[in-house]
């Protein structure tokens, strides 16, 4: 247990599981797109869905996907601050089913045309977990530098991947692997306590079975 779990994050509130960790789910998601969100397509499940509104919820989600911080006076004008710097939205609700009720689904556009689907949800205490990205399960929490592969279900690829992080001395704090079915899609999860450089996922990005990478830096751009 650290201070956070006794005191909650130093935040815009009322709610840090409504606002502070909303608002941390939209600057992760912006931050693995790695460019401008211009469309945002948001679905509120759950307690999100029911009373999201009233906390903020909607408010700070579109804040963290213009990057502030969960402290930024901002954010309780992050409407009209999406709306002068271009980015359009819609926020309805959804039934994603058995998921933490803090929940929430989106579909992301950035300025070049990349997309990214996200499901993630506030577990609480301003903590989030992104749960699934582009429909392939991702457990991860967004405290480290966390590396996504999305790959085909070949041998090699876990090996490719660990003897190139291995190679530039960065270690690997947790490893998850998962797949949809054998030979087909398959995802690593690498969070790491180190930065990955540029220059390795540019790397990972043109080896052969390879299909998607995404990358969360923690550096503030």
């Amino acid at each position: 247990m650290n201070l956070l779990d006794i005191i909650g994050p130093v935040m815009v509130g009322p709610s840090s599981s409504h606002t502070a960790g909303a608002v941390k789910i939209g600057r992760v998601s912006k931050k693995l797109l790695a460019e401008k969100v211009v469309k945002a397509e948001i679905y509120f499940h759950g307690s999100f869905a029911a009373t999201g509104k009233g906390h903020g919820t909607d408010k700070a989600l579109v804040a963290g996907l213009l990057g502030m911080q969960v402290d930024d006076a901002r954010i309780p004008d992050s409407f009209e601050i999406a709306k002068q710097e271009g980015m359009k939205f819609t926020i309805e609700t959804i039934d994603l089913g058995d998921v933490h009720p803090n929940s929430v689904k989106m579909n992301l556009t950035g300025a070049s045309g990349r997309t990214l689907e996200v499901v993630a949800a506030s577990i609480g205490g301003g903590s989030i977990k992104i749960c699934e990205l582009d429909g392939l399960t991702a457990n991860f929490s967004g405290d480290y530098p966390t590396l996504i592969v999305h790959n085909l279900d070949q041998p090699g690829h876990v090996t490719e991947v660990t003897s190139m992080l291995a190679h530039k001395s960065v270690n690997i704090a947790t490893m998850q692997l998962y797949r949809a079915s054998r030979g087909g899609n398959a995802v690593m999860v690498l969070e790491c306590d180190q930065e990955v450089p540029a220059e390795s996922i540019a790397w990972l990005e043109h080896l052969e079975g390879i299909i998607k990478v995404t990358y969360l830096s923690l550096i503030e751009s």
